[in-house]
């Protein structure tokens, strides 16, 4: 059996709590980025500028790359195997973004471990839920 909504409100109201903070930490890294054009005067739709530019372009490039494998692997995962544990494994995201981008921000090598840290978040999302949809059709 699926979990749903109905049948466990609390627990995916959880995972959309965590959704909503992996938006917010998403649109932290456009708002720093916006902000860091104005600061290196990048004008747009150009991208070219100083190494500290690029820095906060790319940290909310790549938080958007690695969030269309996360968010909806996340809701997946809850259907699939827990919402609970989609909630709980997922809060990790959020986090280790932020500490992801805010360590790009200084330096490249700033943004190592939180990367290391966050990967496995999204590849338990990836896979998971594939390996309990397969097991609820057995």
């Amino acid at each position: 059996m699926l979990n749903t909504i109905e049948a466990n409100p609390e627990a995916f109201a959880c995972v959309g709590i965590v959704s909503n903070l992996a938006l917010l930490v998403t649109y932290y890294t456009l708002l720093r980025s916006g902000l860091a054009r104005v600061k290196f005067k990048v004008p747009a739709p150009s991208h070219e500028g100083p190494e500290e530019y690029m820095r906060h372009v790319r940290a909310h490039q790549n938080t958007i790359e690695h969030l269309v494998m996360y968010l909806p692997g996340m809701w997946l995962f809850a259907v699939a195997v827990s919402p609970w544990w989609a909630a709980g494994l997922g809060a990790v995201w959020p986090v280790c973004r932020l500490f992801y981008a805010l360590g790009y921000y200084r330096s490249a090598d700033g943004r190592r471990l939180p990367l290391y840290l966050s990967m496995p978040v999204v590849y338990t999302f990836l896979l998971s839920p594939l390996i309990g949809f397969v097991f609820k059709l057995l």
